[in-house]
């Protein structure tokens, strides 16, 4: 019986993929392979696999000796001999931050592993990532963006982009004992106890008040007066619809909350109510710029409420800015790359107002309902 070249090759070819994934690791099925962006949210046998193991590993290598990590990097690639080698020789590196989800989510994904395998070089990584926040942590009860020797505007107190939350969420976990994290020593778990309840009172010190109503927060503050700072050209000082939900989830989250808790979550969520858009829709239109589309705001009376990412302290007027510097109160008014390359208005808050405000309110603030008035 004849065989044709082509029936040979994709013969050969079966086999090298068969050599691929069973051959090279014993015959066994192949290990199932994640983003780093999923890292958290495995199913539980995962974090005892090899590829866990494989990955935490690359995280112990990419921890500085401060205890933090630096961000935007993807701890979840296979990394060359080359790449371990540089790694090793950057440990000194005074980039560790909490920007984008960076040093927090180390800490709880070095916790699963551990958790899961009992292996003592990721219970000492993700202990030295909690001493870390430790030592960031102002005295105020604030972490700046960047920690050690932080300046310009990552010195601020920092709410942007989860910063101050997600240290306050893990440290609030451990705590409490939480579980996954029931092998803390009891030492630590003092000082993560004390931190947050620090955390909590710059959170309160740091709500912007405008006559004499609390209202919401910046996406900065003062790491000395708490007052709301700007940070990017484009990014001024203003309320922020934004960063604010994080915050107020927290607090909600609080069991049995102090009135001044209380009255901060109620500040915050009818401020919410009051500033949100209707009758409005942002679309993307197709262009011939190098993005594609462009980011237009139209009339439509059907839409569901949006929130402006930012606004002024005061008048509540949607802001926005250019990398001019030059603050617009139109979103068309701005360059076309700031435009489509920055998030300008969103839902987050929907979601906030009608199911989060409405369950704690019912629990714990049974008597009033600002959403009512």
């Amino acid at each position: 019986m004849k065989i044709t070249l082509s029936r040979m090759m994709m013969c050969l070819l079966c086999l090298f993929t068969a050599a691929i994934v069973f051959g090279a690791q014993g015959g066994k099925k192949p290990a199932i392979t994640i983003s780093w962006s999923r890292c958290l949210s495995q199913r539980g046998e995962f974090y005892a696999g090899d590829e866990a193991i494989r990955i935490a590993e690359n995280v112990l290598l990419y921890q500085r000796s401060t205890g933090g990590w630096a961000k935007g990097i993807d701890m979840a690639r296979v990394l060359s001999d080359g790449d371990k080698a540089l790694l090793r020789s950057s440990k000194n590196r005074q980039d560790s931050i909490l920007d984008n989800g960076a040093t927090h989510t180390q800490i709880r994904y070095l916790a699963k592993v551990y958790d899961a395998t009992r292996r003592e070089r990721f219970k000492k990584g993700l202990l030295m990532g909690v001493d870390y926040l430790f030592e960031a942590q102002y005295d105020n009860g604030g972490w700046p963006q960047r920690y050690p020797n932080p300046s310009g505007y990552s010195r601020y107190i920092t709410f942007n982009d989860g910063a101050m939350i997600g240290a306050m969420s893990v440290l609030r976990d451990i705590a409490e004992k939480k579980p996954g994290y029931m092998f803390v020593d009891e030492g630590r778990r003092r000082k993560a106890k004390k931190a947050v309840q620090k955390g909590i009172e710059c959170i309160l010190k740091c709500q912007i008040v405008v006559n004499s109503r609390r209202t919401a927060w910046c996406q900065q503050h003062d790491e000395k007066t708490f007052e709301p700072r700007p940070a990017r050209t484009y990014e001024k000082i203003s309320i922020c619809g934004g960063e604010s939900i994080g915050i107020v989830r927290f607090l909600m989250s609080i069991d049995n909350p102090a009135e001044e808790i209380v009255e901060a979550i109620h500040s915050a969520v009818a401020w919410l109510d009051h500033v949100k858009l209707t009758g409005i829709r942002q679309i993307n239109k197709p262009d011939k710029s190098e993005r594609g589309y462009d980011k237009v705001i139209i009339k439509d009376t059907t839409a569901p409420p949006i929130w402006a990412r930012f606004y002024q302290i005061g008048t509540n007027r949607p802001l926005f800015c250019g990398r001019d510097g030059k603050i617009k109160y139109s979103l068309a008014e701005i360059e076309h790359e700031r435009r489509t390359g920055y998030s300008w208005y969103g839902r987050g808050p929907a979601g906030l107002l009608a199911k989060d405000y409405p369950a704690w309110q019912k629990k714990w603030a049974p008597n009033k309902n600002v959403l009512e008035n």
